[in-house]
Order: structure tokens, then sequence, then C-alpha cells
């Protein structure tokens, strides 16, 4: 790759993953607080899938640079940063734009990768892995000796959970396609697969006092369930709607139901809690607020990766140019983990 070469790959509207399209051009420069950084990794997410469908609630005007995170090394600094960034192994959560091959970014939001952890491996964690920590820390507050559900185990987020809850001394039970219980149950998760069994009977057989904790991203007929297998003074964490991914409509109005569930089952008098999560959550009303925990969150997520709590979930790794393909093979349902692409 050119270093004076900009590549990025544009989202232009709704189309298949075939129709993304590849630019070129020329780096961008960093401004006062700015940081250019030079991918070395990036993703497909759930959030990118939806997007090219018009599907994720806030995305913004097509077209558009995807990209919800990445991993790469500071390029260069504008005016007010340090130049020692410059050469330092950073992630970054983007939300969009990190499909490319330079990204510009506030020096503030880098949070930095130790050492010993490669930018793939690193990248596996940065959108998930926030997500995975903030979840079952912040939110569900999981402690050891309890019992948790996690929806999609072999997925991106769910990969995360499933180890993270373990690490916190949690039994974990784990939903998932045939095809991947044999993974799950080496990482001693106890797998139910959603297309032939009926989850809730079967999580109920497993657990008949319920759950304290379940973790949901499928919305619709399953978060009712989730809700409804909740132990006394569990909670359930919302953070997706993946049943809705290919209906018609306004993309909003999964996301205002989801909503008006958790505000409900929150009135009732019955001790179980209901959040919707939302990574971004805190941001606009105190922005370093946010920043901060984010940056002891991330780092708390990578010294899990370090000591092996946590291992990198790596589905395939393609190059940038290759997005298409990538966003194919994510979609499929064939694989766990994450797709990664690099520079």
């Amino acid at each position: 790759m050119n270093a004076g070469e900009l590549i990025e790959v544009v989202l232009p509207g709704k189309v298949e993953p075939e129709g993304l399209e590849v630019r070129y051009g020329s780096v961008p420069a960093a401004g006062p607080g700015q940081a250019v950084v030079r991918m070395e990794a990036t993703g497909v997410s759930f959030a990118e899938q939806q997007m090219r469908r018009g599907r994720y609630y806030d995305q913004p005007p097509f077209p558009f640079v995807p990209g919800y995170d990445l991993v790469g090394t500071v390029a260069a600094v504008g005016d007010g940063v340090d130049p020692g960034l410059v050469g330092t192994r950073v992630a970054a959560l983007l939300k969009v734009g990190g499909w490319a091959s330079h990204v510009l970014a506030d020096a503030a939001d880098l949070v930095p990768v130790p050492d010993g952890i490669g930018p793939a491996q690193a990248e596996t964690v940065v959108v998930n892995g926030i997500t995975a920590w903030q979840m079952l820390h912040r939110k569900a507050r999981v402690r050891a000796g309890q019992t948790v559900l996690v929806h999609g185990a072999n997925g991106g987020v769910g990969s995360v959970l499933v180890q993270l809850a373990q690490a916190a001394g949690a039994k974990v039970i784990g939903t998932a396609s045939a095809r991947h219980h044999a993974a799950l149950r080496e990482r001693a998760v106890i797998p139910v697969d959603y297309r032939t069994e009926d989850v809730a009977a079967r999580v109920r057989e497993l657990a008949p006092a319920g759950v304290d904790a379940v973790f949901d991203h499928v919305g619709g007929r399953s978060l009712t369930d989730s809700w409804h297998l909740l132990a006394p003074g569990g909670t359930l964490v919302s953070y997706g709607s993946a049943s809705t991914r290919d209906d018609d409509g306004s993309k909003q109005w999964p996301v205002l139901k989801l909503l008006g569930r958790v505000w409900l089952w929150n009135a009732l008098p019955n001790g179980r809690h209901a959040h919707f999560y939302n990574v971004w959550a805190g941001r606009a009303l105190n922005r370093s607020r946010f920043r901060a925990r984010l940056r002891t969150d991330l780092t708390a997520v990578f010294e899990a990766l370090r000591s092996g709590e946590v291992t990198a979930q790596i589905a395939a790794e393609l190059p940038l140019t290759r997005a298409a393909e990538a966003m194919r093979l994510a979609e499929s349902g064939t694989v766990a983990g994450k797709v990664v692409l690099r520079a």
C-alpha cells in the first residue's frame, strides 16, 4: 500500500455486498486535536450488515464509509496532540469510517493497545469486547456462581461474552446452531439449538429457578421469552433486534419497541431488571466521562485477552479491498467469531 494513498470502501446505498465500492484518494491531514491512524485491522460487525440494508437505527445518509471500529498505528498528529503518540498502536470506536487505509480521529478517543497483542486479535475485542464487558459488568453485574444465558454464543459479541462470564465465575448456557455446539462444549458452555429446540423450554430444564442474566441481541419474541426466563432479581440486557434485520419500514421502530418493553418491565414490581444497551450512551451528555469509561473498560478487555481469559475469535482475515467477500461471509451464519479486514 502506498503510504500517501487513501483506500476506502464506500457503501453507496442499499446494495448487496457486491455493491460496495473501493475508492482511492489522498490521505487526510490531522487538524488540531486529531490523529491520522493507519489502519491495520478493522472488522465486519452486525452494524455494517444492518447499514447496507438501511436498517441501522441512526446510520448516516448514503454514501458513507462503514466500519464500526479499528486497530492501527498513529501515523501523524495535529496541533495540541503529544507527538510521542506517533508510532503507537491504538484502537478506536468509530461507528462509521473504519473501512479505510487511513482514518482521521480525535486523539482523545484513541485507546492504546498493549504490547503482545496483534492487530487482528485486538480488533476482535474492540466493539465486541467493550459491548460484552459493559453489559456483563456495568449492566448485569454478573457474579461467581450465577447462571447466564447468551444468545448467539458463537457470534462476535457472544463469543466474548461467554468467555468473560466464565472468567467471572458464571455458568453459561448459549444458543447457537448445531454446527457450533462442539466448539461451545469445548468451552464448557451448555449449547441450545435455537433452530430445532424450544429454547425457553430447554433453558427452563437447565435452570428451573431461572437464569440470573440474559443477553439478547435477537429482539422480537425472543426478548419476551428472555424476560420470562429470569430468576427473581435477574437482569435482561437487550442489545439489538437481529430478528428485524430484513424487515421493511421504519428502522427506528424496532428500537423504540425495545425501549418501550424495557420501560414497562422495569415498572413491574417483581424485582427483575431490564436494560437496552447502547455503547454510545452518555457520550452526548458527558464526553469526558464517556471517554474515561471506554478507556478503562477496553483496557480491561485487552488485559483479559493478553492474560488468556479471552481468546481472539477470528473467523477469517481478508484484505480491505475484498470487503464484499468479507461481508458475504459474515452474513452467511457459517462462521464463529469475527471476520477481520486488514490493510
